[in-house]
């Protein structure tokens, strides 16, 4: 058993780093000093390399030469030369000399005897330095907000989710951008364009006309599939979530707000195998053999899949995008996250518990930033307004972007935005809902990189599953 009886550190919030027992911060003084006296000897070469790098005055522990790096660094920038005379005179009018202690403290760094030739051994020390002190500075921070912050729970959990990412990505060097690499991926991506023979470069939605339309769901993309309540945009989506899952074999993310997983499973188990709820309670489970057979394939499909179903009530964005990184942590090759819906999202910020379309902003822009962070399109459901059963005519019951509840921010944040919709549901007499049956219609009304149209769709209300429809003369549609 240990003897050390010394005071632990207090670690609520404003109090003072430890240092004694637990350390001094790391630290390279001399390898500070050694970059910035490389800069004085060729800054077009070691300034420009460090930028490129990104370094920041983070990067130096010594407040001297963090006022340093900032002098050399603007000097760079306009192109004027480092020598210590203006360099001295610089400070001085910033009354700064003194900080940096004085002239003798300037002139070491510029007398400093180093070799540019270790730039890359320096540089890789200085910024394993600064990442251990980020590391212990968001451990800090993270134990003052769970002792004093009212903040709710998953709110601070992800603050410090994503500080602890930035300094993941402080660490990723990244690739310097290159115009010729890009031309040559855009080439590419022509070349397989041109002989794809009607191949899509994304992934299959499984409706034929959509991913024409589309061109497939590719990484970064943020699809909203919109309609008023009852119109089956749950087993839209599910559809998609199917083929995706058990067609193409693919980890796929399923956040459901309103259903329990439980139902969404129900759902694509009928979806699947063909047999109904209503089959199942009207034969009082004496199902056919075929039908049981089928039934069992369903569900050994759905065993043996990569679908992961969350069905956390009223989640927050940042709840849902803490969890979608520790699936793709999980699953490197996750493919897809559908979302049903976006309105019973929510954020936890101040700004946002003032105003719902401040809410639904964060929500949406949210949703869009993941999509690129994680490099896979996000399907996400959402409600329209009354809008569509107040317009008149033969336009009752279509509905419009404009129909988005607090529409402003999602129309914005969105790639393609599809408005479903079933013909029969607003009906006004029997005979003209007995004539528009089953038909349905996937409204493609913004799509930022292709065309803009209907996808007809025919809705099997008891298997809860959309299918192509070919469209008739009477439609008005090609």
């Amino acid at each position: 058993m240990s003897n050390d009886t010394r005071e632990k550190p207090d670690l609520k919030a404003g109090s003072p780093l430890p240092t004694a027992e637990h350390g001094v911060m790391p630290q390279a003084p001399q390898i500070e000093k050694s970059l910035l006296s490389m800069m004085t000897i060729d800054p077009a070469t070691v300034i420009s390399q460090c930028i490129a790098e990104g370094m920041t005055g983070e990067y130096f522990y010594i407040p001297a030469h963090r006022i340093l790096w900032e002098i050399f660094r603007s000097r760079y920038d306009k192109g004027v030369p480092i020598d210590s005379t203006s360099v001295i005179q610089e400070l001085t009018d910033h009354n700064q000399l003194e900080a940096v202690g004085g002239a003798p403290g300037l002139m070491d760094v510029f007398s400093y005897t180093t070799n540019t030739g270790l730039f890359r051994l320096h540089f890789d020390t200085l910024r394993e330095k600064f990442i251990r002190r980020s590391i212990i500075l968001t451990a800090h921070r993270a134990a003052g907000a769970a002792y004093t912050s009212e903040a709710e729970v998953d709110t601070l959990l992800d603050e410090t989710e994503q500080e602890v990412l930035q300094i993941r990505q402080s660490m990723d060097k990244g690739e310097d951008w290159s115009l010729n690499r890009d031309i040559k991926q855009a080439m590419d991506n022509l070349e397989r364009m041109m002989n794809s023979k009607g191949d899509i470069l994304g992934l299959s939605t499984g409706y034929p006309k959509l991913d024409k339309m589309i061109n497939g769901l590719k990484a970064g993309e943020l699809f909203v599939i919109a309609a008023r309540p009852s119109m089956g945009k749950t087993s839209f989506l599910l559809n998609i979530v199917e083929h995706l899952a058990l067609n193409e074999k693919k980890p796929v993310l399923c956040f459901s707000c309103e259903m329990p997983s439980v139902q969404l499973v129900e759902r694509l188990l009928y979806a699947r195998s063909g047999v109904s709820k209503q089959q199942l309670v009207a034969k009082q489970g004496t199902l056919s053999m075929e039908e049981m057979k089928r039934l069992k394939h369903a569900i050994n499909e759905l065993r043996n899949s990569k679908l992961v179903i969350d069905d956390t009530s009223g989640i927050s964005i940042s709840a849902l995008r803490a969890k979608a990184r520790r699936v793709q942590r999980e699953h490197p090759d996750l493919c897809c996250i559908g979302i049903d819906y976006l309105q019973l999202m929510r954020s936890h910020t101040k700004q946002a518990q003032n105003s719902r379309e401040r809410e639904i902003a964060e929500i949406s822009g949210g949703l869009k930033a993941l999509s690129k962070e994680l490099k896979v399109p996000i399907l996400v459901l959402a409600q329209l307004n009354r809008g569509p059963e107040n317009r008149p005519g033969k336009n009752k019951g279509v509905p419009m972007m404009s129909d988005l509840r607090e529409s402003g921010a999602i129309e914005q944040d969105a790639d393609m935005i599809g408005l479903l919709y079933r013909m029969a549901y607003y009906a006004e007499d029997d005979e003209e809902r007995e004539e528009k049956g089953s038909d349905a219609n996937l409204a493609l009304a913004k799509n930022r990189n292709g065309p803009t149209g209907d996808v007809p769709l025919t809705f099997i209300a008891e298997l809860m599953r959309f299918t192509t429809r070919i469209p008739r003369e009477d439609d008005g549609e090609e």
